[in-house]
């Protein structure tokens, strides 16, 4: 025996705990399971059970974790869970470390729910821009939900305590099912057809999502969308948000709430118009005392007993600009006659038959001197381009050629020398009156 060697408990546990480290197959682990011994402790590591129908095992959520849930877990609900399993050295027991967790069952519906939220994200649906405002005072509201049940009486036991004056129209609608949303985006289309009502409330109560599933469908959604009557929705819990609270143009946490923001408090506003009206009384009165105090003091005044007088000033002006008006058209008329009469002084002075006389000799004269200059002119350059025309002719090479002189070509080409020539070689000469073609018989170069 006192070769046996002995370990001690911590060394055993941290040799077990590193087992269950390096295991690959318990470093992530999905289980399914119910929950057991929960007790919700706020702002705090979450301690519990998961079990099923043969053996049980000690769970722990961090708190970070736990707050990322959607839902609330509760005990004996059934729960998808993804953790690692380790062990916890200070108790030597093994436990899951739960990194998420989701009820059972409902895990696809989660999926769809934020893959429709995505889709209609993308497409802007639930942008602000896209909200209608809610009529302050409607006249008919209509109500899609169940026509059993507290939601109903809710919706009108607020309404008839706040807003009485207004009717209330019910559509009777299928709230859960797979038939429910058909039904209820047939009842949302039956409100807009009619298009006589002011707001369009659609609620229900409390329930698991599953429950509440026909309010995530897309087609719930496109009807709440496209419904030209302002939408309230109120769907569940303050805690569960549907894609119809999202779409629709106003969400309310309960039915309740939901006529509380659909109707004002007929009584308030009573008080609030007596107020109103109040107010107008007491600006009319001091209106009507300031135009009274207005008109007395117009009819004390001087211009009121003797009108007269306000027009005194502009008659006065009037007569004033007649007189200075005919001043200035005397004047101007006594000398445009001034200038009349010089003008016809100086025409008189002037004899015109004798100047246009005289005019007519002077141009005549003009006219033959003219004549006798372009006929001089004329003989001058005549004289001068016959003497060119002479000299030219005595220039001419043809002139030569009539004394009996004539030229040799060769291919077009003047002779002047012998050196171009060759003997039986044939050229042309031409004369002063036409020319012959010849062959060379004989050169006789040119003696000095």
């Amino acid at each position: 025996m006192s070769d046996v060697q002995y370990l001690s408990v911590t060394a055993l546990t941290k040799y077990l705990k590193r087992k269950f480290d390096v295991d690959p197959y318990l470093e992530r682990v999905y289980l399914t399971a119910e929950i057991s011994n929960f007790r919700n402790r706020p702002n705090s590591h979450q301690y519990f059970s998961l079990k099923d129908e043969k053996a049980k095992i000690s769970a722990v959520m961090f708190k970070q974790s736990f707050a990322k849930l959607k839902f609330k877990p509760e005990e004996g609900m059934k729960v998808l869970v993804i953790g690692r399993v380790s062990l916890y050295e200070a108790s030597g027991s093994y436990q899951i470390y739960v990194e998420h967790m989701e009820p059972a069952g409902v895990g696809a519906l989660y999926q769809a729910y934020e893959e429709l939220k995505k889709k209609l994200t993308q497409e802007g649906v639930f942008k602000v821009e896209h909200k209608q405002p809610l009529v302050k005072y409607p006249k008919r509201i209509a109500v899609i939900t169940s026509p059993s049940g507290a939601v109903i009486r809710d919706i009108i036991t607020t309404i008839q305590r706040r807003y009485p004056i207004t009717q209330l129209v019910l559509f009777p609608t299928l709230v859960q099912g797979d038939k429910a949303s058909v039904d209820i985006v047939r009842q949302i289309q039956r409100v807009n057809q009619q298009g006589d009502f002011d707001t369009l409330i659609v609620a229900r109560g409390g329930g698991s999502i599953e429950d509440l599933w026909p309010f995530n469908e897309e087609n719930v959604a496109r009807a709440i969308f496209e419904s030209r009557t302002p939408v309230i929705s109120s769907v569940g819990h303050e805690t569960d948000t549907t894609i119809a609270d999202l779409v629709a143009d106003v969400r309310a946490a309960t039915p309740t709430a939901a006529a509380e923001i659909a109707t004002p408090v007929l009584t308030e506003e009573i008080i609030r118009l007596k107020e109103q009206e109040a107010k107008i009384h007491r600006i009319l009165e001091f209106k009507l005392k300031h135009e009274k105090q207005r008109l007395l003091h117009l009819q004390s005044s001087v211009l009121f007993k003797q009108p007269q007088r306000l027009y005194e000033p502009y008659s006065l002006k009037i007569d004033d600009l007649t007189r200075r008006l005919i001043q200035t058209t005397e004047q101007q008329v006594r000398e445009n006659d001034k200038k009349y009469h010089a003008l016809n002084q100086r025409l008189h002075l002037i004899n015109v038959k004798e100047k246009i006389s005289n005019y007519q000799i002077e141009l005549q004269h003009n006219q033959e001197k003219l004549l006798r200059s372009i006929h001089y002119l004329f003989e001058s350059k005549q004289n001068l381009f016959e003497k060119n025309i002479e000299s030219l002719d005595m220039l001419s090479p043809l002139k030569t050629m009539t004394r009996g002189y004539s030229y040799v070509t060769l291919e077009g080409e003047i002779i002047k020398d012998t050196s171009k020539l060759k003997v039986d070689q044939d050229v042309k000469v031409t004369l002063s009156e036409g020319s012959f073609n010849a062959t060379v018989n004989e050169i006789v170069e040119k003696e000095d």
